[in-house]
């Protein structure tokens, strides 16, 4: 576990273990007051943490989650007016796209709780994260077009996400959504009450837990990795990578189990 105190951490870092000895880490985005906004400093230290996890092998999936009443709200308005020059600007959208990019391709699956607001770039990591689940009091937007900036870094994940004229309807008018819609529009995957929202956020992560951690790891990269293929390569692909998943242990003691009606014991390899 990471050694930051509450108060000083800009990220803070918590590992559970389960009986296996897998590990499900969450990090908590801590700036309430400036409302977890994708400063430079928070990006370094979230950055930080996602390489360290990210070798890893005994986490197994991460929780990304926020201190206060936002999620997150973006970047950080006051930081960006107060450093105007283009490489400054460059500098910051190229961390943040290399921090979404780091979500994206680590083996862990990264599962966002949005317990309030998540705008512009925080709309954007909640698009970025494999799973999110949210409060029904969450909601989402991509405001950037309300000071005059369009939101083009969020939209590269939220319409990967999102339908498409869903998808722009968001980044040109820059209006909230609800987390029942977001649902819908298939920003989410699941919403709960804020009272419950821990405990069906736990129920996500068991299911997982349960499933063997070959298949996850194979299978996340799999998934993003075929997105970007031209449908013929794309099976060709799914094809290799399926047949090098035959092949492992894990498959065979599934199976196994599934024959003989009990549970399989995962060999993880």
């Amino acid at each position: 576990m990471t050694n930051h105190s509450l108060n000083d951490a800009f990220v803070i870092r918590e590992d559970k273990s389960y009986q296996n000895g897998n590990i499900v880490t969450t990090l908590t985005l801590n700036r309430p007051k400036q409302f977890n906004a994708l400063s430079v400093d928070m990006l370094s230290a979230l950055q930080a943490e996602l390489d360290n996890i990210a070798s890893d092998t005994s986490v197994h999936v991460v929780v990304l989650q926020a201190n206060g009443r936002a999620f997150c709200a973006g970047h950080n308005l006051k930081e960006m007016r107060a450093n105007t020059d283009r490489a400054f600007q460059k500098k910051l959208f190229e961390q943040c796209g290399h921090m979404m990019l780091t979500i994206n391709q680590m083996p862990q699956i990264v599962i966002a709780k949005v317990q309030g607001i998540a705008t512009a770039a925080g709309c954007q990591l909640v698009a970025t994260c494999d799973l999110a689940i949210a409060s029904d009091v969450a909601k989402f937007a991509t405001s950037g077009i309300n000071v005059g900036l369009f939101c083009s870094t969020p939209a590269v994940a939220v319409s990967r996400n999102m339908a498409r004229k869903q998808a722009f309807e968001m980044l040109i008018t820059g209006e909230f959504i609800d987390a029942n819609t977001a649902l819908e529009q298939g920003l989410i995957n699941r919403v709960a009450s804020h009272e419950l929202l821990d405990d069906k956020l736990q129920d996500l992560i068991d299911t997982i837990m349960n499933k063997s951690s070959v298949a996850v790891r194979m299978g996340k990269q799999m998934f993003y990795k075929q997105l970007e293929m031209p449908l013929p390569a794309a099976y060709d692909y799914a094809s290799e990578v399926m047949t090098c998943n035959m092949m492992t242990e894990d498959v065979a003691e599934g199976i196994d189990a599934f024959i003989e009606k009990r549970h399989p014991v995962w060999k993880g390899c």
